[in-house]
């Protein structure tokens, strides 16, 4: 593959500096520079990259050509240097959803691609948004950053795999010594999410093999809630998981994979996390593979054969009459309501049966809205729905499953075969299925095993909300971050972590935000007071827009220090000093990354800041809350008037439902307290 940096060295006659790409980034590989990010991306730039004749929308560009030995392919590494203050966004999105909001606007930020390997031999245009490229990290010069995408051979690249992309991107970060970087894992394979699947295999995402740890969750997910799901999810016992299946129609190819992978792994396999894992291992060991392909040969020919038995026999999965099942559930609504909103809601979904889609389910949203037109309390419908699975209402079957492709819960009816029951005890009927057909045989493809388990177990696992919430609460977590620590190392320096004092950054107010992170800079031991403040103004004018014109005055704690006293001896190397001066911007627009806006973000999931998820804020009190914690489906538009229930209730006196009396009409209409205008009007 030719180059355009490579076609132009030979008509020069000049032969170009190419770098190993699997070593590139090791220590003294090729360069091992001792400073913080902002000076250490520069001596990069300067010896490690080639300055390109053009420019991306008036952005200096440089190539860093990284050679494959194994099959000669040239990767291009391009490095864009983006001044903020030209910039269309100057705010930073990435920082405010990963909670680094309150850090100061830098002055750069450094963008790192390879692009797709199809592209090699293009000039770059229009990178920044694209989601394609073989890697794409941006790092501001303060040091923090975000890994915006990688793909290898699962994205379409035809040389690079995943692993060897992440291992070049984690080796450039520890060498330009990059203080954080944070990555959004929403990658899949085959339709599941990676940080599910890996999180209960090995109890951390994908990317925690290089060391990157939970951030923040969204819907008001924290750390221990993170850590108790994997908890939950990892310790599944496989025969327990058989055991709460056996009154499914899926029981049979459940024990079958798992009994398939129990006898191929040579060490015993007792929980989920044990079966995933030893899935995830065969799939890149070759030898293990082939083995696996042998035995699931052998499999397919004795499920051939076992079919070819003109044997049909029945199976009864368990049922329960909605009305029994009512008696016994801890409810603040009569058993008669709840029997009422269940046959509203069959009444819906046999509606849905009878138009042209009558081959699809209905989402929980769509059977939602449906039963709002007859019931006003979503809390009861919310209630009712959640109950739903299996359950007998009248002469039908309600069913619950996820869709395969839009990945959303939907429900669906079957018309009840009276013939086909079979009571067992007073409150329970089993109504006979034909045990189904294997779609698959264990172990002739391993991803459709895995997707098979992953869909059953982790999406579908009957009758148990403690594993539907762990789950949940997974895949809301989708914010990582791995930190590279602040280390005084023992040489011929003094490195400190230079502040600005709070008081100064939001003068005459209460500072209610976080503090910004402090600047390193690093000088030699016979460094004198003036030398260090001389330093940090430097450092902080050079990084940040809001310091553009600071003037370091005194440094807290050393004001009896004199300008000429040496600071080795005096001032520990490694400490956190706070500056004082004057010169701060306060009235400049680029001060926070968050951007200048104040948003208020307060749901009652718990979130109290911006998470990246969908919200809708509150007409009244402008309060921001994430729409599905309202039942706004994310297929769904945003009402063009939103009042939050808080705002609800201090106008009205609290109650299940409101009475709203029209204009020379003699109705009362009774609405929820956090209905949409929209709604009332309908």
């Amino acid at each position: 593959m030719s180059l355009p940096f490579l076609e132009a060295c030979r008509k020069r006659k000049r032969r170009p500096k190419l770098y190993n790409f699997h070593s590139f980034g090791d220590p003294g590989c090729p360069i091992s520079p001792m400073g913080p990010f902002r000076d250490n991306i520069r001596i990069f730039l300067q010896e490690c990259a080639v300055r390109q004749d053009y420019t991306i929308e008036g952005m200096p560009i440089w190539s860093t050509l990284l050679l494959i030995e194994s099959n000669s392919f040239v990767v291009p590494l391009y490095t864009i240097e983006e001044n903020v203050k030209y910039s269309s966004n100057p705010f930073c999105d990435h920082c405010r959803c990963t909670g680094w909001g309150d850090n100061f606007v830098s002055k750069r930020r450094y963008h790192l691609i390879i692009p797709n390997d199809s592209e090699w031999n293009e000039q770059l245009e229009g990178v920044f948004d694209l989601q394609n490229h073989l890697l794409h990290g941006l790092i501001h010069c303060n040091g923090f950053g975000h890994l915006l995408c990688i793909n290898g051979i699962e994205g379409g690249s035809k040389i690079l795999c995943g692993r060897e992309i992440m291992d070049l991107w984690d080796r450039l970060c520890a060498n330009l010594q990059a203080r954080k970087i944070s990555v959004q894992d929403v990658s899949k394979k085959r339709g599941m999410e990676l940080r599910l699947l890996y999180g209960v295999a090995y109890g951390h995402s994908w990317f925690g093999r290089w060391g990157y740890k939970f951030c923040r969750g969204s819907f008001g997910v924290k750390l221990q809630n993170y850590n108790q799901a994997i908890e939950i999810l990892c310790s599944l016992e496989l025969d327990k998981i058989i055991e709460e299946f056996k009154d499914t129609k899926v029981h049979q190819e459940m024990k079958q994979i798992i009994s398939f992978y129990r006898n191929f792994s040579e060490t015993p396999l007792i929980t989920f996390k044990d079966l995933l894992r030893f899935m995830l291992i065969v799939k890149s060991c070759p030898c293990a593979q082939k083995k696996r392909s042998i035995d699931s040969n052998v499999k397919s020919s004795m499920v051939i054969a076992s079919q070819k038995k003109p044997v049909v026999k029945e199976k009864y999965t368990r049922y329960r009459k909605f009305s029994s099942l009512v008696g016994t559930l801890d409810s603040r609504w009569s058993k008669k309501r709840l029997e009422y909103a269940a046959e509203v809601i069959v009444s819906a979904l046999k509606e849905k049966r009878t138009d042209k889609f009558s081959q699809q389910g209905m989402t929980r949203q769509d059977v939602r809205d449906a039963a709002r037109m007859h019931i006003g309390d979503t809390g009861l419908l919310d209630y009712v729905l959640k109950s739903m699975n299996n359950v007998i209402v009248g002469n039908h079957v309600v069913h619950r499953a996820m869709n395969l492709e839009t990945r959303i819960l939907e429900y669906s009816i079957d018309e009840l075969d009276n013939r086909k029951v079979k009571v067992t005890e007073p409150e329970e009927e089993e109504v006979a299925d034909p045990i189904p057909v294997p779609s698959l045989v264990p172990g002739a493809d391993l991803y459709g095993d895995m997707g098979y388990l992953y869909m059953k177990v982790l999406m579908n696992y009957p009758e148990s909300e403690l594993v539907e919430t762990a789950t949940q609460a997974i895949l809301d977590s989708k914010h990582f971050v791995k930190e590279w620590p602040f280390e005084n190392e023992e040489d011929q320096l003094l490195r400190y972590i230079c502040q600005v004092m709070p008081n100064i950054i939001e003068a005459g107010t209460k500072f209610t935000r976080e503090l910004p992170p402090g600047e390193i800079i690093m000088l030699p031991l016979h460094a004198t007071v003036a030398e260090l403040k001389r330093a940090a103004e430097n450092a902080l004018k050079d990084t940040y827009y809001i310091l553009e014109n600071f003037v370091v005055t005194e440094i807290e704690l050393m004001e009896e220090l004199e300008d000429w006293e040496v600071l080795f001896g005096v001032v520990e190397s490694g400490s956190e000093l706070f500056m004082k001066g004057n010169g701060v911007d306060l009235n400049t627009e680029l001060r926070y990354e968050a951007g200048p806006d104040n948003w208020k973000v307060r749901c009652e999931c718990g979130a109290q800041d911006d998470d990246g998820e969908r919200m809708v804020a509150c007409d009244i009190c402008e309060v921001w809350e994430h729409t599905r914690c309202n039942g706004i489906d994310d297929s769904k538009t945003v009402p063009p008037l939103f009042i939050c229930t808080e705002c609800c209730n201090s106008v009205v006196k609290p109650t299940n439902e409101l009475q709203v009396e029209f204009e020379n009409s003699d109705h009362l209409l009774m609405v929820p307290p956090n209905a949409y205008v929209a709604e009332l009007v309908k």
